[in-house]
């Protein structure tokens, strides 16, 4: 079970990115349609507000990563499978379909929550939906095949850590 501390920064975090997605102008659907219309009255703004995190990502990863442990938890949580399979390009697919049709993605419809409109509690009814339904296919599917097929894990390590 995780301490409070480390879920009292989880929601500190969350809150501020909340924040930083209200003022870079992602919390509106409109500005988000406009961004991802390239033939029509394509809006850049956001390129910038993603510019931005990345290069604050960037910068940040490599000092964080320095450390021995996160300031709220005993160890960093890190993504130790590197391979692009089927699920994962089709997840991606439907994230962009999504995207590009509602003007919203998670954290932004979630931040938009808030708000009390229509659109964002739409999205996030459909997103839960989506997320419940997910779950329930892949539980069918582990049903269906054997653990022997199923793609290994690479332990983290040092190596891998780092890069």
């Amino acid at each position: 079970m995780k301490s409070f501390k480390s879920e009292l920064g989880a929601a500190a975090a969350g809150a501020l990115f909340a924040v930083g997605l209200a003022l870079g102008g992602m919390t509106q659907p409109t500005k988000v349609k406009g961004f991802l219309d390239f033939a029509g009255g394509w809006d850049p703004s956001l390129m910038f507000v993603m510019g931005g995190a990345v290069m604050v990502y960037f910068i940040a990863h490599r000092f964080v990563l320095k450390r021995k442990a996160p300031l709220f938890d005993v160890k960093f949580h890190l993504p130790t499978r590197r391979d692009l399979d089927v699920r994962l390009l089709l997840g991606a697919a439907i994230f962009g379909v999504g995207w590009g049709l509602a003007g919203y993605c998670p954290g932004p419809g979630l931040a938009s929550l808030g708000s009390g409109g229509v659109g964002a509690l739409a999205f996030v009814a459909a997103m839960m939906v989506g997320m419940v339904g997910q779950r329930k296919l892949d539980a069918l599917l582990a049903k269906q095949k054997p653990a022997a097929e199923a793609p290994p894990i690479a332990p983290m390590t040092e190596a891998t850590r780092q890069s």
